[in-house]
């Protein structure tokens, strides 16, 4: 689940322009460029997103904003597509030449499940911004969610937050021409939320080719946590690399085994494995590999595989990543 919104982005604090009333006096809010400003309806919300949007630009210095969060953007209507939303952003790309920063859907569990976040094809929005430096997008494969190889020269930043991201998603990334990149995280989520991606989809991303300036690199909340390590451990990508983060996914003694038998990480500064299935045995082993080096390594929150017996056919093993629905 994801229990509270953002509280800071791009390295600003967060400040909520989510306003029920009209004329807003821009005396009583924060400078335009001070924060980053979250644009949401409100759970009992009863002005459409667009009107929001509108009156957002009209009365924060717009040409100063450095970094905007969509939050919610339906109201008490019910949940609605977020093309209107994404058609807002491109329209208003003129408005907003200092924007550096965008999270797409910072929204909780409360108010809508992961599952259930309708998204669309958001190529567009990275190409009406070309100064975007941090590009955030969490929604689920299942509604729609899509995206375009292209080449973008300022984009240091790149997260897809999801139960099920769409091989295709991940395919576009490894196909992307991203010279500035430095930070990629990638939630795989399961398939049954649409996170059909394999190992192989992610050979593009493991290569590094074209991603030169890439040192922190996210393959996170993946079923096949065992495989993309066994990956990960052979992969050029990770030379370059200051920080690897394998966490949220069902990491076992399989795929640490393959990290520590791989190339070495002990250029690493973290690496993040953190809701995983290790032994005890296995956390000592990696911890004892790496932290002598300066490596900080996170095997927090240790899962147990859960056995169950179905039905008198026998016991099946579940492991269950940290976010899906």
């Amino acid at each position: 689940m994801i229990g509270h919104c953002q509280e800071s982005f791009a390295g600003l604090p967060v400040a909520d322009y989510s306003c029920g009333d009209t004329g807003v006096d821009a005396a009583d809010l924060p400078s335009a460029d001070a924060v980053a400003w979250r644009i949401a309806t409100g759970w009992d919300g009863d002005r459409p997103f667009t009107e929001l949007w509108a009156d957002f630009l009209d009365t924060v210095a717009a040409d100063r904003v450095r970094a905007v969060i969509i939050g919610a953007w339906w109201g008490n209507d019910g949940y609605t597509s977020v093309r209107p939303v994404l058609d807002a952003l491109i329209a208003s790309a003129d408005r907003l030449p200092a924007l550096r920063g965008l999270f797409l859907a910072d929204v909780m569990s409360e108010q809508c499940e992961l599952s259930w976040l309708d998204l669309d094809d958001v190529t567009p929005v990275l190409e009406a911004y070309p100064r975007l430096e941090e590009f955030t997008v969490r929604g689920c494969g299942m509604g729609g969610l899509g995206f375009r190889p292209l080449r973008h020269e300022r984009l240091r930043s790149l997260r897809f937050e999801s139960g099920g991201l769409p091989g295709e998603v991940v395919r576009a990334v490894g196909a992307s021409e991203l010279p500035r990149l430095e930070h990629l995280a990638l939630w795989l989520g399961v398939e049954q939320y649409g996170g059909d991606a394999t190992v192989a989809d992610l050979a593009p991303v493991l290569s590094g080719a074209r991603l030169p300036a890439m040192t922190h690199l996210g393959i996170q909340d993946s079923e096949i946590q065992d495989e993309i390590a066994a990956a990960v451990a052979a992969a050029p990508v990770v030379a370059q690399l200051a920080s690897l983060d394998l966490s949220m996914g069902t990491l076992g003694d399989e795929g640490a085994e393959a990290l520590l038998s791989g190339q070495p990480l002990t250029h690493l500064e973290r690496l993040d494995l953190h809701h995983h299935y290790l032994s005890d045995a296995m956390m000592r082993r990696v911890c004892d590999a790496l932290e002598p080096s300066g490596v900080e390594v996170n095997v927090s929150e240790q899962e147990e595989t859960e056995v169950w017996d179905d039905l008198g056919d026998g016991e099946e093993e579940f492991r269950f990543v940290a976010v899906s629905e």
